[in-house]
């Protein structure tokens, strides 16, 4: 077993050689300038949020159409899909006893609303679903607050997503959680919801860190806790929406594709800088670099914005049933979806013998200290890919300003620096571009062992 590794080993050990000089071409290249800080600033600040069914969205992916076909990229073109289309309403959140304050609130997306003139209930404080269950009785006609602190993304999200089903199976009126944040300065947190349809639907709303606090520190002094919750909230048809995809067309096998990208859309709070816009915007400036650069592939490279990530994944499934009847072979597909902060390497999801070549392209990056490769990567968006096969990837970020933001209305341009925003250009534009010039595609296959990620 181990002889008929070694040649493919020693292959991989020369990619470091082989690319090294174009590697460090690509990073000093990425380090000239800020076009990528300067290009998600202008798509932020022109177009806001841009939740999925939004005229912004549909002016934004016009703006992105318009400026990668000014860039000159090979081949630039939309793929029609059909979105969910949530919309807010007006909302709020108010603390009528034990005395009165407005609350930090923002509803979760695909929640109902509350009757017109909103719902007035006292409130229960809960800190698990298992206390729930063992309190049941208690929560029948109350508004059931779930305030878990953060602990991991995976852990605490269950309550955002799943909280309302609990609550509503226990007899509550309306549920609130926590928002879902490792750090807050009384900025709440939205995101995605379910429903059972088993269970009744009630409202189901996020409130700030510190005003879950507070209501629960009233609540165990032995304080009567009444809110009034308010919310308009509705789902309109779904609507008509696109993946945005530019390419650069490979030299010698040019329906082999390494894709990577982002999202689109976003939340319908903040300007969706770091989550995704970062991510589109360091992918495609990534492809920009190596058409630059005149570094064109054996196979193509192609860029991808998927669109509705957030609120049904309909973009990535899409483009997986728009590539499958083309007999396109996806050798790997990267997404950028957890911030554009510094870089430390990338998650990686695939075949053992693929993740030893990884490891060794990975090498490349170490002058930005990016050449770690850890288990699990991809994203929501390739995960259909990966379904069939495909390796995936994702850059590892340091994340630890991630979920203070995320979101939330301070997810703004200013949160990113444009030096880190380089340095995730070189380490896409760098695995990228060798990944798809290697004699040898990457191996394909489903991974040795589940991957991990959020």
């Amino acid at each position: 077993m181990l002889a008929l590794a070694a040649p493919a080993v020693a292959r991989a050990q020369s990619l470091t050689e082989q690319y090294q000089a174009t590697a460090n071409q690509i990073i000093q290249a990425a380090l000239s300038d800020s076009d990528a800080w300067n290009r998600l600033a202008e798509m932020t600040d022109r177009f806001g949020n841009r939740i999925s069914g939004s005229p912004a969205l549909e002016h934004a992916l016009d703006w992105m159409l318009a400026r990668m076909r000014a860039d000159g990229l090979d081949s630039v073109w939309s793929e029609p899909v059909m979105v969910p289309h949530w919309v807010r309403g007006e909302e709020s959140a108010d603390l009528v006893e034990p005395r009165p304050m407005p609350l930090a609130m923002v509803g979760l997306g695909g929640s109902i609303a509350t009757p017109p003139g909103g719902i007035t209930a006292p409130v229960m404080v809960v800190t698990s679903f298992e206390e729930l269950t063992r309190r049941a009785a208690d929560a029948r006609g109350r508004i059931v607050l779930f305030d878990v602190p953060f602990t991991t993304y995976g852990e605490t999200v269950q309550y955002r997503l799943n909280g309302a089903v609990a609550a509503a199976r226990a007899g509550a009126v309306a549920s609130l959680i926590r928002s879902v944040s490792s750090g807050s300065m009384r900025n709440p947190h939205t995101g995605v919801m379910y429903y059972d349809s088993t269970v009744r639907r009630i409202p189901h709303a996020a409130i700030s860190v510190e005003d879950a606090e507070m209501i629960h520190r009233m609540v165990d002094r032995g304080q009567r806790v009444v809110v009034r919750l308010v919310m308009h909230a509705h789902m309109a048809p779904d609507a008509p929406s696109r993946n945005v995809v530019a390419e650069l067309v490979g030299r010698e096998r040019p329906d082999e594709v390494v894709v990577m990208g982002g999202h689109t859309d976003s939340w319908d709070v903040g300007a969706g800088a770091m989550d995704d816009g970062g991510g589109i915007v360091v992918a495609w400036q990534a492809l920009r670099l190596l058409q630059r650069l005149g570094l064109r592939p054996r196979r193509t490279i192609r860029v991808v914005g998927w669109v509705n990530e957030e609120n049904g994944g309909r973009g990535g499934l899409a483009y997986r049933d728009a590539t499958a009847p083309a007999g396109q072979r996806h050798v790997l597909a990267i997404e950028s979806d957890d911030g554009v902060f510094r870089p430390t390497g990338v998650g990686f999801s695939g075949t053992d013998s693929a993740r030893a070549i990884v490891r060794r392209i990975a090498r490349l990056l170490a002058p930005i200290g990016a050449d770690s490769v850890t288990a699990g990567g991809g994203g929501a968006d390739v995960e259909p890919l990966g379904d069939l096969g495909v390796p995936t990837m994702s850059p590892d970020v340091d994340g630890t300003r991630y979920f203070w933001y995320h979101h939330s209305a301070a997810d703004t341009v200013d949160k990113l620096d444009p030096r880190e925003m380089d340095e995730c250009v070189a380490l896409m534009a760098v695995m990228a571009y060798v990944v798809a010039d290697m004699p040898d595609r990457l191996p394909a296959g489903q991974p040795s062992a589940p991957s991990g990620g959020r």
